[in-house]
């Protein structure tokens, strides 16, 4: 008698699969131990290693720039392009607009620690350079027309530089804007030189000041 009985008429008879199982079973059931996709693993494995050289660089190293600093360079970047359409038409009156961002006059601020400060103090005081906050001036009458043309055009003679030719314009604008945020301020300093005017008046704080 033959062994080898014939399959009965829809019986399946396909080998089954040779995936082998997964260790453990529940309720009878078993799972296949299926490996995962190669372009998944390699994802995996390619975000692994960027991450830790990623963090190797930025935060071990230190040899990448910070993501503050890369913020506050948009944030400025993002504040010169507001300061031209605010600027518009040089004049005193757009000059003056750009004394009430407080904003712009901390970026002027650090402008003027950068490059101004040898010359005229922390403070506006002075020290090479006459001071920035008295009643006495060398060049014009104190307005913020007559400070940007200082500062765009230098002195030459007095060894000032014309920063119109290193900055632009918004840059040399807002400048002229800070220094006139401190005329009349009387910081103790560098003592008079110039002409005397009427009394200078600071200009008013910006908002948030």
């Amino acid at each position: 008698m033959s062994t080898n009985a014939e399959p009965a008429a829809g019986e399946n008879t396909e080998t089954p699969p040779s995936t082998p199982f997964t260790d453990h079973e529940y309720d009878g059931i078993q799972e296949y131990d299926n490996p995962m996709p190669r372009w998944w693993v390699w994802s995996f494995w390619a975000t692994f290693y960027f991450a830790t050289c990623y963090f190797l660089w930025q935060h071990v190293y230190q040899r990448g720039t910070p993501i503050e600093e890369e913020w506050a360079m948009d944030m400025r970047a993002a504040r010169e392009e507001a300061a031209k359409r605010d600027l518009g038409t040089l004049s005193e009156e757009s000059l003056a607009k750009l004394t009430q961002n407080p904003a712009m006059m901390t970026d002027a601020q650090g402008a003027f620690s950068k490059r101004c400060v040898q010359c005229h103090g922390a403070n506006g005081e002075g020290v090479i350079g006459p001071n920035l906050t008295d009643d006495y001036w060398l060049h014009g009458k104190a307005s913020l027309m007559d400070i940007y043309s200082v500062v765009n055009d230098g002195v030459p003679a007095k060894g000032m530089p014309a920063w119109g030719k290193q900055l632009s314009t918004v840059e040399v604008a807002k400048l002229a804007a800070y220094v006139g945020t401190i005329r009349g301020k009387h910081v103790a300093g560098k003592p008079p030189e110039g002409t005397q005017l009427a009394a200078v008046a600071p200009a008013p704080p910006a908002a948030g000041q």
